[in-house]
């Protein structure tokens, strides 16, 4: 008697489907909707830690941060650095008035340490000077005070020998007068008033410069990333295999979010340091306008960024070689110079404008702000500005990304992207 084996696929009640206990038999599980729409921050977190794996861009954040910090230093140390000057002093009350000068100096903390010599005549004083055995001299002769330099005076010890002699001389008078220098120069003194403070036009400038290249340098370093990522992506047909399990929409959020998170990280170590340094230079009298003005910058700068780099995805998207870069950037990176020289050397009404024009508004509102020439409410205006323009970007450039990201064979220009079927 023969027996027979027979084996009873589980079934599920509730579907009716059969349940294989085998798992080589199993079909993987494709994921839902709910699995698709929070995609992105995976994507965004692959951009991140594949950069911060990246050698270069590590040794290029560090390298820019010890120039930076270098830079401040370097004005920390020559700003408090003195300036030895000798010099040789001939007849009455000299050598005194220059004790007085180098006295005043160090009150006015004014880098000048002062090295005296005297001399028999006025005549060896010359000599001196002339020779170059000592850089100024000093001399009080019938015909008055003289001082001497062998080609130009300094101005600051020029400023200083004036104040201590008119000073001392003032005073000799009132002596001579019966009367005191108070006395004959009271009601003379003249106060100054402020009605805005406006920050020091060189630190205006210096900041203006640091604005601009911060945003050039990061927009067009993170854009060409973006870019370079979806043109390699396509080139190597990972992009086909990616939109299997991942929507176009979500891939796309997840490389500018990512590339986002990076430029304002960097631009954050950047600015922090650079407004640590600031605090033992001259300018530490202005770093709290500063930091706000940069406080701004960072705001206008994620804004800005975030509505181009859609726009770089979709010239990585036209591309179909790494080559092609070269034809589908030009656009983006024209526009990015333009912003900078617009923001930075538009002045009067052409820079109230451009405060308002998003990208440009990044260097220009920052720059208004810090000369006190904006209202509180303007950068609220100009930021909303920004942010519908990023917006209306980002709508834009995600159609143009989709027609045009899973196209193969040769480069696509805008208006066929257009065409293409999504």
């Amino acid at each position: 008697m023969t027996s027979t084996s027979t084996h009873t696929t589980p079934r599920d009640t509730d579907t009716g489907t059969d349940i294989h206990t085998d798992d080589r038999r199993a079909t993987p599980r494709t994921p839902g909707r709910s699995d698709r729409r929070s995609v992105w921050p995976i994507v965004a977190t692959r951009e991140v830690v594949v950069k911060l794996r990246d050698r270069n861009f590590l040794i290029g954040t560090c390298l820019t941060l010890v120039i930076l910090a270098g830079t401040l230093g370097l004005q920390v140390v020559l700003a408090g650095r003195a300036d030895s000057t000798s010099v040789a002093v001939t007849g009455d009350g000299a050598r005194a008035v220059m004790e007085q000068v180098d006295t005043l100096a160090d009150t006015r903390k004014s880098p000048i340490t002062l090295t005296l010599t005297d001399s028999p005549a006025p005549a060896a004083v010359d000599a001196a000077v002339s020779s170059g055995a000592v850089d100024a001299g000093l001399v009080h002769d019938a015909s008055g005070w003289r001082l001497v330099a062998k080609t130009k005076v300094d101005s600051k010890l020029l400023t200083f020998v004036g104040e201590v002699v008119r000073d001392d001389t003032l005073q000799r008078n009132a002596v001579a007068a019966g009367t005191t220098a108070q006395a004959l120069t009271a009601g003379s003194e003249v106060q100054s008033q402020v009605l805005q403070t406006d920050a020091n036009p060189g630190l205006l400038l210096v900041v203006g410069l640091v604005f601009a290249f911060l945003f050039y340098f990061a927009s067009l370093t993170f854009g060409m990333t973006i870019a370079q990522s979806v043109v390699e992506e396509k080139q190597s047909r990972v992009v086909e295999i990616l939109v299997s399990a991942v929507p176009l929409r979500q891939l796309l959020l997840g490389k500018i979010v990512g590339n986002c998170a990076l430029a304002l990280g960097q631009m954050v170590l950047y600015v922090g340091v650079g407004l640590v340094g600031m605090a033992f230079t001259s300018y530490a009298a202005q770093l709290g306008t500063v930091a706000a003005s940069a406080g701004w910058f960072l705001v206008f700068f994620i804004a800005g960024f975030g509505a181009l780099s859609c726009l770089w995805a979709v010239a990585g998207s036209l591309a179909t070689r790494s080559e092609d870069l070269q034809a589908t950037t030009p656009v983006l990176t024209m526009s990015l110079m333009i912003a900078m020289f617009v923001g930075l050397f538009a002045m009067g009404t052409v820079r109230v404008v451009a405060s308002y024009v998003p990208v440009v508004s990044t260097i220009s509102m920052p720059q208004r702000l810090l000369a006190g020439e904006a209202s509180w409410w303007e950068p609220f205006v100009s930021l909303l500005i920004t942010l519908a323009f990023a917006f209306g970007s980002i709508v834009v450039g995600e159609k143009l990304y989709r027609r045009s990201v899973m196209h193969t064979g040769r480069r696509l220009k805008i208006r066929e992207a257009m065409k293409q079927a999504v």
